[in-house]
């Protein structure tokens, strides 16, 4: 059995990793005649997502901050006692600052509209002042957060990016608005950096086109929207999420560029490169493509493993087990019993048997229901298992009737077992709807004789068993 399992497990990692070393030659000898189909689909699509990553680690830890700052027990509470003390808050908006590493961090209150920062109370805002609209567009907007772009109220000589997260108490009402500052420069740095590693015009763009974000290397004669003609295609790029495009520029060579919407900022990160059909450019593109199909190879062979050994687990626990009560099952009781004789002879240890039955089951299920008698029984089975060692086996043997073996016990300590296990099913008391009932059992002990039979010893079991049942039930008989 385990060598068909490996061997089918090798074969689909095999076929696998044919299928992805024959797709990656066809790409390979495909691309060195069409570079600039690769360019545009794969490559340039590659980089963004790339990009998008570290914009997400990097650029979206304000959004993070300031989701935190408006979740603040400490900040809402200290808002709707009344802001008695405004240098409390400021020490709260330094602290956070310096943890940080934000240029600033800042709450305006709804109720008394005062600006307050690390370094006090700066103002209060006015609606009809044009430098305070950021806060009165937030109050208004049906998500939880703003992002905008502006003079920093404290620094005026500074530009920034702001994340306005809405502060909102238990009641649903807007309690002001927080969050922190990130510094166009730093943004701007960043840009430029990536444009240094991966060799490609970056920028962002907002839904209408305006550039946002740009390094000090940008070249505005290779922007789209500065080309004559190329409307259709700037709006292809701003009503599409991701969108691929290309396009001559002055001196000959093709831009390719792609564009991915994020989400959380409302622009487009743009990626742009120059086609530069380069040779060694498309091999390392082949060996790159080599070592991920080695890697999903990899991760097949161990999903199929995986895979494979679970569900060979769960067929194997299906078979070994009851499905309703979580007993051991019929089917491989003979191979519990002959483990359990073999060691009990190799050991020179007891083995004893306890079979139980539950008095007047039959009666249970007439008068309410088998969906309640499986409840019956699983009630029963459980308790069972609470009242042994872990060592011990429980089976449901059939329909009501249960068997219990102990390994290392002797037929005294059985018999005590049993009593045990009688005693507390007899005190159980099983809900059904608005009322309570209660089940008794039956039971027989033997001890496993040397030489004997599982079948013999069940059949002793048994007999003790129904001598229980003609004494009136409810008891434990030795055999």
């Amino acid at each position: 059995m385990q060598n068909r399992k490996r061997i089918f497990t090798l074969t689909i990692s095999s076929l696998v990793l044919l299928g992805f070393m024959a797709t990656s030659l066809i790409g390979y000898f495909v691309a060195r005649d069409s570079t600039s189909e690769q360019l545009q689909k794969q490559m340039l699509p590659l980089t963004s997502d790339n990009i998008y990553s570290e914009i997400q680690r990097d650029l979206l830890q304000p959004l993070l901050i300031s989701s935190l700052m408006a979740n603040d027990t400490f900040l809402i509470n200290w808002a709707e006692s009344g802001e008695q003390d405004p240098q409390q808050l400021s020490d709260y908006l330094a602290q956070i600052q310096r943890k940080y590493n934000t240029i600033t961090a800042f709450f305006v209150s709804e109720k008394t509209r005062n600006y307050y920062h690390p370094k006090g109370i700066i103002k209060q805002v006015d609606e009809t002042d044009p430098a305070d609209s950021w806060f009165f567009k937030a109050r208004k907007i049906n998500t939880d957060y703003d992002i905008n772009i502006d003079w920093d109220t404290a620094a005026p000589n500074r530009m920034s990016i702001f994340v306005n997260y809405r502060v909102i108490n238990q009641q649903g009402e807007l309690v002001g608005v927080t969050g922190v500052g990130l510094s166009m420069e730093m943004v701007a740095q960043l840009i430029e950096n990536y444009q240094r590693r991966y060799g490609r015009e970056i920028y962002f763009v907002d839904r209408q086109g305006e550039i946002t974000l740009r390094s000090s290397l940008f070249q505005d004669d290779i922007y789209l929207q500065n080309k004559a003609g190329l409307d259709q295609l700037f709006m292809q790029i701003l009503s599409n999420p991701s969108a691929s495009v290309s396009y001559a520029a002055k001196d000959g060579n093709t831009i390719y560029l792609n564009s991915r919407l994020v989400p959380e900022f409302d622009w487009f990160l743009i990626v742009e490169q120059i086609n530069d059909p380069a040779t060694d450019r498309i091999e390392t593109a082949l060996w790159i493509n080599v070592g991920v199909s080695l890697a999903i190879s990899i991760c097949v062979l161990m999903l199929a493993h995986f895979t494979i050994r679970g569900y060979q687990r769960r067929l194997e626990l299906m078979a070994s087990k009851d499905k309703l009560t979580g007993a051991t099952s019929r089917q491989v009781f003979d191979w519990v019993f002959d483990k359990a004789q073999k060691t009990a002879l190799r050991k020179d240890w007891s083995l004893s048997m306890i079979v139980l039955d539950i008095d007047h089951f039959k009666s249970v299920n007439d008068k309410y229901g088998h969906q309640f008698g499986d409840q019956v029984l699983k009630s029963v089975s459980r308790l069972i298992k609470q009242k042994v060692r872990d060592v011990d086996v429980l089976c449901r043997w059939g329909g009501e009737e249960f068997l219990l073996l102990l390994e290392n016990c002797d037929q005294q300590h059985a018999a005590r077992v049993a009593e045990m296990i009688r005693e507390a099913v007899s005190e159980l008391q099983i809900r059904i709807k608005d009322e309570s009932i209660s089940v008794t059992i039956s039971a027989g002990v033997a001890e496993y004789q040397l030489g004997e039979s599982m079948d013999n010893l069940i059949e002793r079991c048994d007999h003790a068993m129904y001598e229980s049942k003609n004494k009136g039930r409810n008891r434990i008989t030795v055999y």
